[in-house]
């Protein structure tokens, strides 16, 4: 198929890359700092103190499932957020994520329990989930749109990155708070009121993250498409236009991460409560794991994104899904030995390619949107795919062990939603990439720009980016 070539308009540096990178990686890693400490408390205490009323399969249950409201409201947030994101600035939605999660992960470190308060205390603990999950909701395409749209020609995969980075960066921070406390306090305080200071220290945490956030310069993409959009009529609802225009790249996309986000929050959440309630593997033992394995998930979320840049984001992705499939087999199998060396090498496999797939994820996401609906588009195919994924993969998972007390049945479920998004990444990367097809028109092609010289340019953009350029190296491969 022929594919069109345009030169691609000389483009400056980017201002304070350094600023801009160090602003998408902290301001993720606190972010989502706040969002797995809650999957680590569901885990270890939230049973007893907010469910005592019930057994405590049943209480890990419940927990797993308040768990699960979080992801219910992310899409909300990112209807929200991506809303005013592409007509205000990616800015300062940024800055409104992190404050919002900011002020319900500290309510939740000093929330009364069910002791206390009674019904009062899981009520309100839904509540400050929900709120969580607006915030976090709004948070990916903004930090990924602020990282890539700063990128130089030929280093989007590498710059989206550093907020992908961010998600086991905030693991590790997770469980480094939680093993130091766990270790300095004892199990009886950890369990009685240790536990809320992981909550608790989220607010100084946070307080550094908006500093480091209110000093970034606004997207110069955005920044362009907002200044062309005053020299003709820029989308009212900009959701209402993906949705229009792009429905079927938004399916795609949130198909693609369906597997990545349900077999990361197995691996992160799930293997810690059944590793240290079913297996009797020591608490301490389990963080010291996963801590491991979110560090390899880190290197790897880099390399795989860099390696996109030059070898084609459908070729890495594609290479990652597969190594991901193989992953979601033998993780229960190799677990199920309780074996240290052989967990260990469950939680690794599993962190490679959990990173293959979600380094390349940013730019791939990125370049499927326009500029003036991107953190709309983006964010819509993200948040359907978490929502799919992992908002609901601990309760299932719990569940299906709870029919019979065997693992084969979560197996089996990985497997199939591991086989799930690589067909819909198959699809959603197979042909050229039509980024590069579409220098004008109204939006409604993936990659579309909006119309005239602006249309013009930013496809030309795309066309470097996606390797259509002279010289380019092609991103998405036929």
């Amino acid at each position: 198929m022929a594919r069109t070539r345009t030169v691609p308009p000389a483009r400056k540096s980017p201002p304070n890359p350094r600023r801009v990178l160090g602003a998408s990686f902290i301001g993720t890693a606190v972010e989502w700092y706040d969002y797995f400490i809650y999957g680590m408390a569901a885990a270890l205490v939230f049973g007893p103190q907010f469910f005592p009323q019930f057994s405590p399969a049943a209480g890990t249950l419940a927990s797993f499932a308040t768990y699960s409201v979080g992801f219910a409201a992310r899409p909300l947030g990112g209807i929200v957020m991506g809303h005013f994101g592409d007509r205000v600035g990616r800015k300062s939605m940024l800055v409104l994520s992190l404050a919002v999660m900011g002020l319900a992960t500290t309510g939740i470190g000093l929330l009364p329990t069910y002791s206390t308060i009674g019904v009062w205390a899981p009520v309100l603990l839904v509540f400050l989930r929900f709120v969580q999950g607006l915030g976090v909701g709004g948070e990916w395409s903004g930090a990924v749109l602020m990282a890539v749209e700063h990128a130089p020609a030929g280093r989007r995969g590498f710059y989206g990155s550093f907020p992908q980075m961010g998600v086991p960066g905030g693991l590790i921070l997770a469980n480094l708070v939680f093993l130091a406390t766990s270790q300095g306090l004892g199990a009886e305080a950890f369990a009685d009121w240790g536990w809320r200071i992981p909550f608790l220290a989220s607010s100084v945490l946070i307080a550094v993250g908006l500093v480091i956030r209110a000093k970034v310069e606004e997207s110069p993409e955005f920044t362009a498409a907002r200044q062309a959009a005053s020299e003709q009529k820029a989308p009212r609802l900009p959701v209402v236009e993906v949705l229009r225009h792009q429905w079927r790249d938004v399916l795609l996309a949130g198909g693609t991460f369906v597997a990545n986000n349900a077999i990361g929050y197995v691996f992160m959440a799930y293997t810690l409560s059944y590793g240290t309630t079913v297996l009797g593997i020591s608490r301490n033992t389990m963080l010291t794991l996963i801590l491991v394995a979110a560090a390899v998930w880190l290197a790897t979320t880099a390399w795989g994104a860099a390696l996109s840049d030059r070898l084609g984001r459908r070729r890495v992705f594609l290479a990652g899904s597969v190594g991901l499939l193989v992953a979601a087999a033998v993780l229960f199998p190799l677990v199920d030995t309780a074996s240290t060396p052989m967990v260990l090498l469950a939680l690794v496999l599993t962190a490679v390619m959990l990173g293959f797939t979600y380094g390349p994820q940013a730019a791939l996401f990125s370049e499927l949107f326009p500029a003036e609906l991107r953190y709309s588009g983006s964010s819509l195919g993200y948040q359907l795919g978490a929502i799919l994924g992992g908002g609901i993969a601990p309760t299932v998972a719990t569940a299906l062990y709870g029919i019979d007390q065997e693992t084969w049945p979560i197996t089996l479920y990985l497997v199939a939603i591991a086989s799930f998004s690589l067909c819909c990444l198959f699809v959603l990367t197979r042909g050229p990439q039509r980024t590069a097809r579409t220098g004008a028109g109204t939006g409604a092609g993936a990659g579309a720009t909006g119309t005239g010289a602006a249309g013009a340019a930013a496809g030309a953009e795309a066309a470097a980016e996606t390797g259509d350029g002279p010289g380019a190296r092609p991103t998405l491969q036929v």
